[in-house]
């Protein structure tokens, strides 16, 4: 029999037509597969599974279609009976891009209870805020192993971490001190603000990976210290893997006041601090994430722009071309191949609109939107716009007095996309690395969640020698 050819059976008026068509033509949605045993996984890549679940789609497509023609002109009695009736014969359903259970039954945590005069002076210096966050939630796991209360940056040597994330947030989820404020720490200290033992995490390829422009910094801040001590023989851009043992080894001292840094390319207990919500114990989903005013604030855009059934995009460009190059296989795809990619995520994720979260020129969007056009119809892709007072999704940031702040900007940005249904990032950077924490942590992580054409190489790359 022909593909399609028991479809054409119920085209005679009988009255088990519509009974029949019922049966054939389930309400197949974007959650449903006629394959009960068919699981589709995270893209890996392979064209084979690719072509399958597209053509799967495409006669779920087509079978609705025939759906649709065949009981118009033989509309009669109560249908929603009729299709209520055959829907409890059994339907399949699977989500394509459904969330991922995170299983967070088995996790592995260690307890946080600091002691009270005991303090972990925080140092990062790499990279932007994203890195820094990192940092941050690295420090947290070495002050729950050393026992002592962690010390955030002051603003003036590092970013202004108060502006975009809530740090009694984060003892309200330990039920106990575990952070304090620069600030606060002086207060503690009586503004007797000695570092008693500097340690150094790397020893190559500068000590504490801090200059000597960071160092001035804190002695700016009145604080005091010794001689930068290392730990190990250890480079930055050769990680090895360690152990708790390890870290309470070499970083456990009675001296009140210890710093560490910098610890954003530490390796330590990869798997256990890379768990949903981390390797702490704690009763929140996550302890490092967006402010309660700029996540009301991405809520609001979403309400407005959005809606529920969105797809957000992290389209890195600025700076990315040399870098990705340098990277085996290279992650700088061409705008009409990354527009390809796009198109089958959202024809696998069936979407209505996407987020754009880019440092790209608007020659680079713009070409990008031009190309994004899925069965004749255009696929918008919506950015935050400029400030307008007509509208009022952001006023809560103007209230406040944080508008135009660029941190506060980039962390809307990254709490739109970890809000979204299903999301696309760059591969290499820390900025969709925490929206993938944060979609992890919070549970919106799906199915679908990928690198931009993940799988692939780009389809043409520049020669990478420098003239």
């Amino acid at each position: 029999m022909e593909p399609n050819a028991s479809l054409l059976l119920a085209i005679a008026p009988r009255p088990s037509t519509l009974t029949t068509i019922a049966i054939f033509g389930l309400p197949f949605t974007d959650s449903v597969s006629p394959f009960p045993n068919l699981h589709f996984t995270r893209a890996s890549g392979d064209a084979f599974i690719e072509d399958l679940k597209s053509a799967i789609l495409k006669q779920i497509s087509l079978n609705k279609e025939i759906q649709n023609v065949l009981l118009s002109p033989h509309r009669s009695g109560n249908l929603s009976e009729v299709v209520d009736d055959a829907q409890t014969m059994g339907t399949f359903t699977i989500d394509r891009c459904g969330k991922i259970d995170q299983k967070l039954s088995g996790k592995r945590t260690i307890e946080w209870k600091p002691k009270s005069n005991k303090f972990l002076f925080a140092i990062c210096t790499s990279g932007q805020m994203s890195n820094h966050l990192i940092c941050l939630q690295k420090h947290m796991f070495f002050a729950a192993i050393l026992n002592r209360i962690l010390v955030i940056p002051s603003h003036k040597v590092d970013y202004q971490f108060s502006r975009v994330i809530d740090i009694e947030h984060i003892n309200t989820c330990l039920g106990r001190k575990v952070v304090i404020s620069f600030e606060e720490f002086s207060e503690i200290r009586k503004h007797h603000l000695h570092i008693d033992r500097f340690i150094c995490y790397f020893s190559k390829p500068d000590p504490c990976y801090v200059d000597d422009e960071h160092i001035k910094k804190l002695k700016n801040l009145g604080i005091s210290m010794g001689k930068l001590e290392s730990a190990w023989n250890e480079d930055a851009k050769k990680p090895t893997g360690k152990t708790v043992s390890d870290i309470e080894s070499k970083f456990s001292s009675n001296e009140d006041v210890v710093a560490v840094g910098d610890i954003f390319f530490a390796n330590v207990e990869k798997e256990w601090v890379n768990q949903p919500g981390g390797p702490i114990a704690h009763k929140c989903q996550t302890l490092i994430e967006p402010s309660r005013l700029i996540k009301l604030t991405a809520q609001r855009f979403i309400q407005t722009f959005l809606g529920k059934n969105y797809m957000a995009f992290h389209f890195r460009r600025h700076g990315f071309l040399k870098f990705c190059n340098a990277k085996q296989p290279s992650c700088f795809y061409p705008i009409p191949q990354a527009a390809d990619c796009i198109i089958r995520m959202v024809e696998r994720a069936n979407v209505a609109v996407i987020y754009l979260s880019t440092d790209a020129a608007e020659s680079e969007y713009g070409l990008l939107q031009s190309l994004l056009v899925l069965n004749g119809k255009s696929i918008p892709l919506v950015r935050r716009p400029p400030r307008n007072l007509a509208e009022k999704w952001d006023a809560l940031l103007y209230r406040h007095g944080i508008e135009g702040d660029s941190q506060v900007e980039a962390m809307l940005d990254k709490t739109i996309c970890a809000m979204s249904r299903t999301f696309i990032g760059a591969s290499g950077s820390t900025f969709t690395e925490d929206i993938l924490r944060l979609r992890q942590d919070w549970g919106s992580a799906s199915l679908c969640d990928q690198y931009l054409c993940q799988g692939e190489e780009p389809n043409f790359i520049s020669d990478q020698n420098d003239v």
